[in-house]
C-alpha cells in the first residue's frame, strides 16, 4: 500500500507535465495568451520544478521524508485547484510555478521513501523498476487523458483532475508510510543556492524565448541574458564558500556525471520541445482534435515504457556505451523523419518517427542515469540523482522555449502557422540528438568506471550477494 501511494504521487507529477501539452491551444484561445507567451504555461512549471529539485531532496532529509511528501502533495493539489479556476493568464502562470515548487518537494521525497523503505536487493530493484515505469505510464496517460478531457469537458479539467488524487494520497500517507527519524538537525538548507540557480534558468529561458519576437539586441533580452550570467556566476561563487552547499562542485569534475548531465539535459530539451511542436502541428496545421492529438502522440510513451522496462537487459547485452549510441541514433533518425512533416493529409507516416524518438528518449535517459550513478559513493547518490533530474528539467524548460520559438518563426505574413516552422523545430531536435550521440560515443567507454578503490571494494563485496536477486528481478 505504501508503494502504491508513492507511485500514485509520482504518477500525478508526471501526468501534470504531459497532460497540459494537449490543452495549450484551448488555453491560449480562452485566456488570450499570445503565441510567444503560451509556452510559459509549461516552462513556469519546468523552471521551478527543475531549479528546486535538489533543495527539495535536501529538505526531505532535514525535515522528514514523509512530512515533506505530504506537504508537497497538499501544495500541489491546491495549486492545481487555482490553475483550474484561473480566469486570466497571470494567475495561471503563477499557479503553474507553485505547482512546480510543490512537485520539486514530492518527487525526491517519493524516491527517497522507496530507497529507504525497501531493503536493498530484489525488493528495492522491483520497486525502483515500477517507479521508473510509472513515469512512462504517466506520460502516455497524460497525452490521452488530456485529449479526452479537452475534447469532452474543458481545459480546466486537466488541472482539476490532480486535486482529488493529491489530497487522497496525502490523507492516506501518514497511515501507510512509516515516519523516518530525522538525524541531520545540524544541517541547514541552502536556500540561496536554490534561488540563484532558479533565477539563472528563468532568465536564460526568457532571453531565448523572447529573442525571436523582441529581437536579440533588445534591452529586455539583453538584460535577461545578463541576469542569467550573473546568477549563474553567483551560484558558483556562493557554492564554493558555502559550508553546506546545495551542490558540491567537486562532484561536477567527475567525467561520468558531466556526461550524464549533458545527456539528460539534451533528452529533456528535445522531448519537451517536440511534444509542444507536435501538439500545435496536429491541431493547427492538420486541424485535428485534441483527442486525436493525444492518441497520435501516445505511441511514443508506450515505446518509451517498453525501452525503460527492458533497459537493464539491453545494457547487459550491449554495454552502456553501445546502448547510448544506439538510442541517440534512433532519436536522430526519428527527428529527421519529423523534419519532413506533411503540410496536409495523413499523419500516419510520422508514427514511425514518434516510435523512434520514444525509444531513443527512454533508452538515453536510462543509460545516462546508470552512467551518472555507477561511479559514485552511496553517500552521494541522493545528490547525484538530484543533479541528473535537475539537468533534465532545465533542458525541458529551454527546449520548450527554443523549439516553440523556432516553430513560431515559421508563421506566415498573416500570422497563420505554417508547417515550415514545425519542420525547422524538428531539425533542432535532431541536432540535440546528434550531440547526445557524440557525447555517448566519446565518454561512454570509460565514464562508468569507479574512481577509487573504496568503490571497487564495495562493488566486489556486494556483487556475489546481489547477482542472483538482480537476475531474478530482471527476469520477472
Amino acid at each position: 500500500m505504501a508503494l502504491l501511494l508513492i507511485l500514485s504521487a509520482s504518477f500525478v507529477v508526471v501526468l501534470d507535465f504531459s497532460i497540459v501539452n494537449v490543452a495549450l491551444p484551448s488555453i491560449q484561445h480562452d485566456l488570450g495568451f499570445s503565441s510567444s507567451d503560451i509556452q510559459w504555461v509549461v516552462t513556469a512549471y519546468a523552471i521551478t520544478f527543475g531549479g528546486l529539485l535538489i533543495a527539495g531532496g535536501r529538505a526531505a532529509d532535514l525535515f522528514g521524508r514523509r512530512r515533506t511528501f505530504v506537504i508537497g502533495l497538499v501544495g500541489f493539489a491546491l495549486a492545481s485547484l487555482t490553475a483550474g479556476l484561473a480566469q486570466d493568464a497571470v494567475l495561471l502562470i503563477m499557479s503553474r510555478a507553485i505547482q512546480g515548487v510543490a512537485a520539486a518537494v514530492v518527487a525526491p521525497s517519493a524516491l527517497s521513501l522507496i530507497t529507504t523503505g525497501f531493503p536493498a536487493g530484489r525488493e528495492r530493484t522491483r520497486a525502483l523498476g515500477l517507479y521508473g515505469a510509472t513515469a512512462s505510464v504517466g506520460f502516455v496517460a497524460g497525452q490521452v487523458l488530456g485529449g479526452v478531457l479537452v475534447q469532452f469537458t474543458s481545459w480546466r479539467a486537466v488541472f482539476l483532475v490532480n486535486v482529488p488524487i493529491g489530497l487522497v494520497v496525502a490523507v492516506l500517507a501518514p497511515r501507510w508510510i512509516n515516519r523516518n527519524k530525522v538525524t541531520n538537525r545540524h544541517l541547514r538548507l541552502d536556500l540561496g543556492g536554490a534561488a540563484l540557480v532558479t533565477c539563472a534558468t528563468a532568465s536564460a529561458v526568457f532571453a531565448l524565448s523572447e529573442g525571436v519576437s523582441l529581437g536579440w539586441t533588445s534591452i529586455a533580452v539583453g538584460t535577461a541574458a545578463a541576469v542569467a550570467i550573473f546568477c549563474a556566476g553567483g551560484f558558483v561563487v556562493v557554492e564554493r564558500h558555502q559550508a553546506q552547499p546545495l551542490v558540491r562542485l567537486e562532484l561536477l569534475r567527475v567525467p561520468s556525471l558531466r556526461s550524464a548531465g549533458a545527456l539528460t539535459f539534451l533528452v529533456g530539451l528535445w522531448v519537451a520541445g517536440e511534444m509542444l511542436v507536435l501538439s500545435y502541428y496536429l491541431q493547427g496545421s492538420l486541424h485535428e482534435s485534441a483527442l486525436f492529438t493525444g492518441l497520435a502522440i501516445a505511441p511514443q510513451g508506450i515505446v518509451g515504457f517498453t525501452a525503460g522496462f527492458f533497459g537493464a537487459r539491453l545494457s547487459a547485452r550491449l554495454g552502456i556505451r553501445k546502448l547510448l549510441v544506439l538510442t541517440g541514433a534512433a532519436a536522430t533518425s526519428g527527428f529527421l523523419i519529423l523534419a519532413h512533416l506533411p503540410a496536409s493529409g495523413s499523419y500516419s507516416p510520422a508514427l514511425i518517427a514518434v516510435v523512434l524518438v520514444g525509444f531513443g528518449t527512454a533508452g538515453t535517459a536510462f543509460g545516462a542515469t546508470v552512467m551518472g550513478t555507477a561511479a559514485m559513493a552511496d553517500g552521494d547518490q541522493g545528490l547525484v540523482g538530484g543533479v541528473i533530474n535537475t539537468t533534465r528539467q532545465m533542458g525541458a524548460a529551454i527546449g520548450a522555449a527554443v523549439l516553440l520559438a523556432i516553430a513560431d518563426g515559421g508563421r506566415g505574413a498573416d500570422g497563420v502557422a505554417t508547417v515550415g516552422g514545425d519542420r525547422h523545430a524538428m531539425v533542432a531536435g535532431a541536432v540535440a540528438a546528434v550531440l547526445a550521440t557524440l557525447v555517448a560515443w566519446r565518454s561512454g567507454r570509460t565514464a562508468i568506471q569507479p574512481r577509487n578503490s573504496l568503490v571497487q571494494i564495495a562493488i566486489s563485496r556486494s556483487n556475489h550477494a546481489t547477482d542472483r536477486a538482480w537476475d531474478a528481478s530482471i527476469c520477472e
